[in-house]
Protein backbone atom coordinates (compact mmCIF):
# COMPACT_ATOMS: atom_id res chain seq x y z
CA UNK A 1 0.00 0.00 0.00
CA UNK A 2 2.82 2.37 0.90
CA UNK A 3 4.52 1.71 -2.47
CA UNK A 4 1.31 2.61 -4.25
CA UNK A 5 1.04 5.88 -2.35
CA UNK A 6 4.65 6.77 -3.13
CA UNK A 7 4.15 5.92 -6.80
CA UNK A 8 1.00 8.05 -6.98
CA UNK A 9 2.76 10.94 -5.27
CA UNK A 10 5.64 10.70 -7.71
CA UNK A 11 3.25 10.80 -10.65
CA UNK A 12 1.48 13.84 -9.19
CA UNK A 13 4.83 15.53 -8.56
CA UNK A 14 5.99 14.82 -12.09
CA UNK A 15 2.70 16.11 -13.41
CA UNK A 16 3.20 19.29 -11.40
CA UNK A 17 6.58 19.78 -13.04
CA UNK A 18 4.92 19.55 -16.43
CA UNK A 19 2.24 22.15 -15.71
CA UNK A 20 4.51 25.19 -16.05
CA UNK A 21 6.07 24.30 -19.43
CA UNK A 22 2.67 23.37 -20.84
CA UNK A 23 1.22 26.68 -19.65
CA UNK A 24 4.22 28.61 -21.02
CA UNK A 25 3.76 26.92 -24.40
CA UNK A 26 0.05 27.80 -24.33
CA UNK A 27 0.80 31.47 -23.59
CA UNK A 28 3.54 31.54 -26.23
CA UNK A 29 1.10 30.21 -28.83
CA UNK A 30 -1.43 32.84 -27.75
CA UNK A 31 0.96 35.79 -28.13
CA UNK A 32 3.19 34.64 -30.99
CA UNK A 33 2.89 36.99 -33.96
CA UNK A 34 0.33 39.19 -32.13
CA UNK A 35 0.28 42.83 -31.00
CA UNK A 36 -0.26 44.07 -27.45
CA UNK A 37 -1.43 47.68 -26.97
CA UNK A 38 -0.65 49.82 -23.91
CA UNK A 39 -3.24 52.61 -23.49
CA UNK A 40 -2.56 55.69 -21.36
CA UNK A 41 -4.77 58.68 -20.61
CA UNK A 42 -2.57 61.67 -21.40
CA UNK A 43 -0.71 63.32 -24.28
CA UNK A 44 2.34 61.74 -25.87
CA UNK A 45 5.05 64.03 -24.50
CA UNK A 46 4.73 63.39 -20.74
CA UNK A 47 5.99 60.66 -18.43
CA UNK A 48 2.99 58.41 -19.19
CA UNK A 49 3.81 58.53 -22.89
CA UNK A 50 7.55 58.18 -22.33
CA UNK A 51 7.20 55.31 -19.86
CA UNK A 52 4.78 53.50 -22.16
CA UNK A 53 7.18 53.83 -25.08
CA UNK A 54 10.12 52.50 -23.08
CA UNK A 55 8.00 49.57 -21.90
CA UNK A 56 6.87 48.88 -25.45
CA UNK A 57 10.48 48.42 -26.55
CA UNK A 58 11.30 45.86 -23.86
CA UNK A 59 8.19 44.16 -22.44
CA UNK A 60 7.47 42.03 -25.52
CA UNK A 61 10.82 40.22 -25.25
CA UNK A 62 9.83 38.87 -21.85
CA UNK A 63 6.27 37.76 -22.71
CA UNK A 64 6.09 34.15 -23.97
CA UNK A 65 5.69 34.28 -27.75
CA UNK A 66 7.44 37.68 -27.91
CA UNK A 67 4.53 39.80 -29.23
CA UNK A 68 4.95 43.29 -30.63
CA UNK A 69 4.00 45.96 -28.06
CA UNK A 70 2.66 49.37 -29.14
CA UNK A 71 1.23 52.37 -27.29
CA UNK A 72 -1.93 54.46 -27.70
CA UNK A 73 -2.71 57.85 -26.17
CA UNK A 74 -6.30 58.41 -25.00
CA UNK A 75 -6.36 61.80 -23.26
CA UNK A 76 -9.40 63.22 -21.53
CA UNK A 77 -10.79 64.17 -18.10
CA UNK A 78 -7.39 64.08 -16.44
CA UNK A 79 -6.87 60.43 -17.37
CA UNK A 80 -10.34 59.23 -16.38
CA UNK A 81 -11.43 58.69 -19.98
CA UNK A 82 -8.85 55.93 -20.43
CA UNK A 83 -9.67 54.26 -17.10
CA UNK A 84 -13.41 54.30 -17.81
CA UNK A 85 -12.76 52.88 -21.27
CA UNK A 86 -10.50 50.13 -19.95
CA UNK A 87 -13.07 49.03 -17.41
CA UNK A 88 -16.12 49.06 -19.65
CA UNK A 89 -15.08 48.70 -23.28
CA UNK A 90 -11.47 47.55 -23.58
CA UNK A 91 -11.24 44.04 -25.07
CA UNK A 92 -10.53 41.56 -22.27
CA UNK A 93 -8.47 39.25 -24.45
CA UNK A 94 -5.07 39.91 -22.92
CA UNK A 95 -3.89 42.02 -25.84
CA UNK A 96 -4.84 45.37 -24.29
CA UNK A 97 -3.23 46.82 -21.16
CA UNK A 98 -3.91 50.08 -19.30
CA UNK A 99 -1.42 52.44 -17.70
CA UNK A 100 -3.86 53.72 -15.03
CA UNK A 101 -3.80 57.38 -13.98
CA UNK A 102 -2.03 57.72 -10.64
CA UNK A 103 -5.18 59.38 -9.25
CA UNK A 104 -7.43 56.44 -10.23
CA UNK A 105 -8.22 55.44 -6.68
CA UNK A 106 -8.49 59.03 -5.42
CA UNK A 107 -10.94 59.88 -8.22
CA UNK A 108 -13.07 56.84 -7.38
CA UNK A 109 -13.41 58.03 -3.79
CA UNK A 110 -13.83 61.73 -4.49
CA UNK A 111 -15.79 61.79 -7.77
CA UNK A 112 -17.83 58.59 -7.89
CA UNK A 113 -20.35 60.21 -10.24
CA UNK A 114 -17.62 60.66 -12.88
CA UNK A 115 -15.93 57.29 -12.38
CA UNK A 116 -17.28 54.28 -14.20
CA UNK A 117 -14.94 51.67 -12.75
CA UNK A 118 -14.00 49.96 -9.52
CA UNK A 119 -10.22 50.12 -9.19
CA UNK A 120 -10.22 46.94 -7.10
CA UNK A 121 -11.17 45.00 -10.22
CA UNK A 122 -8.17 46.06 -12.31
CA UNK A 123 -5.44 43.40 -12.33
CA UNK A 124 -2.14 45.09 -11.61
CA UNK A 125 1.00 43.81 -13.35
CA UNK A 126 3.42 46.17 -11.64
CA UNK A 127 4.76 49.72 -11.33
CA UNK A 128 7.80 51.28 -12.97
CA UNK A 129 8.04 54.24 -10.58
CA UNK A 130 6.15 56.55 -8.24
CA UNK A 131 6.82 60.20 -7.51
CA UNK A 132 5.76 63.05 -5.23
CA UNK A 133 3.77 65.80 -6.90
CA UNK A 134 5.44 69.20 -6.83
CA UNK A 135 3.58 72.50 -7.02
CA UNK A 136 5.87 74.96 -8.79
CA UNK A 137 5.44 78.43 -10.31
CA UNK A 138 7.54 80.74 -12.46
CA UNK A 139 9.75 83.02 -10.39
CA UNK A 140 8.53 86.07 -12.27
CA UNK A 141 4.95 85.39 -11.10
CA UNK A 142 5.96 86.86 -7.74
CA UNK A 143 4.71 83.85 -5.77
CA UNK A 144 7.83 82.61 -4.03
CA UNK A 145 6.24 80.92 -0.99
CA UNK A 146 2.94 79.36 0.01
CA UNK A 147 2.27 82.48 2.08
CA UNK A 148 2.64 84.54 -1.11
CA UNK A 149 0.13 82.20 -2.78
CA UNK A 150 -2.41 83.12 -0.08
CA UNK A 151 -2.18 86.77 -1.10
CA UNK A 152 -1.57 86.71 -4.84
CA UNK A 153 -3.23 84.69 -7.59
CA UNK A 154 -1.20 82.37 -9.81
CA UNK A 155 -2.65 80.67 -12.89
CA UNK A 156 -2.12 76.89 -12.77
CA UNK A 157 -2.36 74.62 -15.82
CA UNK A 158 -4.44 71.46 -15.53
CA UNK A 159 -5.31 68.48 -17.72
CA UNK A 160 -8.63 67.93 -15.94
CA UNK A 161 -10.35 67.19 -12.66
CA UNK A 162 -9.08 63.59 -12.52
CA UNK A 163 -5.44 64.67 -12.61
CA UNK A 164 -2.98 65.73 -9.89
CA UNK A 165 -2.72 69.01 -11.83
CA UNK A 166 -6.23 69.75 -10.54
CA UNK A 167 -6.68 67.62 -7.44
CA UNK A 168 -3.45 68.56 -5.62
CA UNK A 169 -3.78 72.25 -6.46
CA UNK A 170 -7.44 72.39 -5.43
CA UNK A 171 -6.69 70.52 -2.19
CA UNK A 172 -4.06 73.11 -1.29
CA UNK A 173 -6.54 75.90 -2.03
CA UNK A 174 -9.10 74.21 0.21
CA UNK A 175 -6.79 73.38 3.10
CA UNK A 176 -4.41 76.35 3.07
CA UNK A 177 -6.56 79.14 1.55
CA UNK A 178 -4.19 79.75 -1.35
CA UNK A 179 -5.40 81.62 -4.43
CA UNK A 180 -4.27 79.32 -7.22
CA UNK A 181 -6.59 79.68 -10.23
CA UNK A 182 -6.81 76.39 -12.14
CA UNK A 183 -6.99 76.55 -15.94
CA UNK A 184 -8.23 73.21 -17.32
CA UNK A 185 -8.03 71.65 -20.76
CA UNK A 186 -4.35 71.00 -21.45
CA UNK A 187 -3.74 67.61 -23.04
CA UNK A 188 -0.94 66.22 -20.90
CA UNK A 189 2.06 67.43 -18.97
CA UNK A 190 3.99 68.44 -22.10
CA UNK A 191 1.25 70.86 -23.17
CA UNK A 192 0.92 72.11 -19.58
CA UNK A 193 4.64 72.87 -19.35
CA UNK A 194 4.50 74.61 -22.71
CA UNK A 195 1.70 76.83 -21.38
CA UNK A 196 3.99 77.89 -18.53
CA UNK A 197 6.87 78.51 -20.91
CA UNK A 198 4.68 80.65 -23.18
CA UNK A 199 3.25 82.65 -20.28
CA UNK A 200 -0.33 81.39 -20.60
CA UNK A 201 -0.08 80.06 -17.06
CA UNK A 202 2.30 80.55 -14.14
CA UNK A 203 2.72 77.01 -12.84
CA UNK A 204 1.53 73.43 -12.45
CA UNK A 205 1.26 70.62 -9.91
CA UNK A 206 3.13 67.73 -11.53
CA UNK A 207 5.01 64.63 -10.46
CA UNK A 208 8.59 65.65 -9.76
CA UNK A 209 9.59 62.81 -12.08
CA UNK A 210 7.76 64.62 -14.87
CA UNK A 211 9.45 67.93 -14.14
CA UNK A 212 12.84 66.26 -13.92
CA UNK A 213 12.47 64.28 -17.14
CA UNK A 214 12.62 67.34 -19.39
CA UNK A 215 12.61 70.56 -17.33
CA UNK A 216 15.13 69.90 -14.55
CA UNK A 217 17.12 72.95 -15.67
CA UNK A 218 14.17 75.16 -14.72
CA UNK A 219 14.86 74.42 -11.05
CA UNK A 220 18.63 74.98 -10.92
CA UNK A 221 20.38 77.89 -9.24
CA UNK A 222 19.46 80.53 -6.71
CA UNK A 223 17.54 82.46 -9.36
CA UNK A 224 15.89 79.43 -10.95
CA UNK A 225 13.20 79.87 -13.59
CA UNK A 226 10.73 77.88 -11.44
CA UNK A 227 10.16 77.95 -7.68
CA UNK A 228 9.09 74.75 -5.88
CA UNK A 229 6.46 75.65 -3.28
CA UNK A 230 4.96 72.44 -1.91
CA UNK A 231 4.92 68.65 -2.31
CA UNK A 232 2.18 66.04 -2.15
CA UNK A 233 3.49 62.77 -0.75
CA UNK A 234 4.00 60.91 2.49
CA UNK A 235 7.59 62.10 3.00
CA UNK A 236 9.69 64.81 1.40
CA UNK A 237 11.46 63.82 -1.79
CA UNK A 238 15.18 63.41 -1.14
CA UNK A 239 15.87 65.99 -3.87
CA UNK A 240 13.58 68.50 -2.14
CA UNK A 241 14.34 68.16 1.58
CA UNK A 242 13.48 71.81 2.31
CA UNK A 243 10.17 71.92 0.44
CA UNK A 244 7.29 70.99 2.80
CA UNK A 245 4.68 68.35 2.14
CA UNK A 246 1.05 69.36 2.62
CA UNK A 247 0.83 67.50 5.94
CA UNK A 248 3.55 69.75 7.36
CA UNK A 249 1.33 72.81 6.98
CA UNK A 250 -1.94 71.57 8.48
CA UNK A 251 -2.67 70.72 12.11
CA UNK A 252 -6.19 69.32 11.93
CA UNK A 253 -6.05 65.47 11.98
CA UNK A 254 -8.77 65.20 9.33
CA UNK A 255 -6.89 67.62 7.08
CA UNK A 256 -3.76 65.51 7.48
CA UNK A 257 -5.78 62.42 6.56
CA UNK A 258 -7.14 64.20 3.50
CA UNK A 259 -3.57 65.04 2.46
CA UNK A 260 -2.59 61.41 3.04
CA UNK A 261 -5.40 60.28 0.73
CA UNK A 262 -4.19 62.50 -2.11
CA UNK A 263 -0.59 61.45 -1.45
CA UNK A 264 -1.43 57.87 -2.39
CA UNK A 265 -1.00 58.86 -6.05
CA UNK A 266 2.75 58.92 -5.38
CA UNK A 267 2.57 55.20 -4.60
CA UNK A 268 0.81 54.12 -7.80
CA UNK A 269 2.83 56.18 -10.26
CA UNK A 270 3.39 54.73 -13.74
CA UNK A 271 2.37 51.08 -13.90
CA UNK A 272 0.35 48.59 -15.93
CA UNK A 273 -2.95 46.82 -15.28
CA UNK A 274 -5.21 44.41 -17.14
CA UNK A 275 -8.95 45.12 -17.38
CA UNK A 276 -11.25 43.00 -15.22
CA UNK A 277 -12.25 39.80 -16.93
CA UNK A 278 -8.93 39.24 -18.69
CA UNK A 279 -8.05 35.51 -18.91
CA UNK A 280 -6.76 34.30 -15.54
CA UNK A 281 -4.13 32.13 -17.21
CA UNK A 282 -2.23 35.19 -18.47
CA UNK A 283 -2.00 37.06 -15.14
CA UNK A 284 1.04 35.38 -13.64
CA UNK A 285 2.94 35.11 -16.96
CA UNK A 286 2.40 38.82 -17.62
CA UNK A 287 3.35 39.76 -14.06
CA UNK A 288 6.52 37.74 -14.46
CA UNK A 289 7.19 39.35 -17.83
CA UNK A 290 6.75 42.81 -16.29
CA UNK A 291 9.12 42.04 -13.42
CA UNK A 292 11.69 40.45 -15.73
CA UNK A 293 11.52 43.64 -17.81
CA UNK A 294 12.14 45.74 -14.69
CA UNK A 295 15.25 43.69 -13.90
CA UNK A 296 16.72 43.70 -17.40
CA UNK A 297 19.89 45.73 -17.94
CA UNK A 298 18.60 47.03 -21.28
CA UNK A 299 15.43 48.42 -19.72
CA UNK A 300 17.29 50.07 -16.84
CA UNK A 301 19.75 51.65 -19.26
CA UNK A 302 16.96 53.19 -21.36
CA UNK A 303 15.12 54.43 -18.26
CA UNK A 304 18.29 56.22 -17.19
CA UNK A 305 18.89 57.58 -20.69
CA UNK A 306 15.37 59.01 -20.91
CA UNK A 307 15.67 60.47 -17.37
CA UNK A 308 12.67 58.55 -16.04
CA UNK A 309 12.49 57.41 -12.44
CA UNK A 310 12.95 53.78 -11.45
CA UNK A 311 11.35 52.38 -8.28
CA UNK A 312 9.45 49.25 -9.38
CA UNK A 313 6.84 47.40 -7.33
CA UNK A 314 5.31 44.03 -8.13
CA UNK A 315 1.68 43.79 -9.16
CA UNK A 316 0.68 41.75 -6.13
CA UNK A 317 1.93 44.51 -3.81
CA UNK A 318 0.00 47.21 -5.65
CA UNK A 319 -3.18 45.10 -5.53
CA UNK A 320 -2.97 45.03 -1.73
CA UNK A 321 -2.37 48.78 -1.57
CA UNK A 322 -5.36 49.51 -3.83
CA UNK A 323 -7.62 47.63 -1.43
CA UNK A 324 -6.25 49.62 1.53
CA UNK A 325 -6.69 52.97 -0.21
CA UNK A 326 -10.28 52.26 -1.16
CA UNK A 327 -10.94 51.32 2.46
CA UNK A 328 -9.77 54.69 3.86
CA UNK A 329 -11.75 56.55 6.49
CA UNK A 330 -14.97 58.12 5.15
CA UNK A 331 -14.14 61.18 7.26
CA UNK A 332 -10.83 61.68 5.44
CA UNK A 333 -12.57 61.23 2.10
CA UNK A 334 -15.25 63.78 3.04
CA UNK A 335 -12.62 66.30 4.15
CA UNK A 336 -10.67 65.89 0.91
CA UNK A 337 -13.82 66.17 -1.22
CA UNK A 338 -14.90 69.35 0.54
CA UNK A 339 -11.45 70.92 0.27
CA UNK A 340 -11.15 70.13 -3.44
CA UNK A 341 -14.70 70.43 -4.77
CA UNK A 342 -16.32 72.49 -2.03
CA UNK A 343 -18.94 69.89 -1.19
Amino acid sequence: MRKTILFSSAVIAAGGLLVQPVLADDIADMYSGKTVTIIYGYGTGGTYGKTSLVLSRHLGRHIPGKPTVITQSMPGAGGLKSANYAYNAMPKTGFNILMPPDMSMVSQLLRPEQVKYNAKDFIWLGRVFGSNNLIAVRRDAGVLTIDDAKKKQALMASTGKGSPTFIVTALVNGLLNTKFKIIEGYKGSHASKLSVEQGETNGISLAWASWRSDRASWFKGDKSYMVALLQSGFTRDEEWPNVPIIQDLVSDPDAKSAADLIATSSLFGRGLALPPGAPSKIVEPLRKAFWDTMQSAEFKAEVEKTKLDYSPIKGEEIQKTVNKVLGMSPKAVAMARKAIFGK
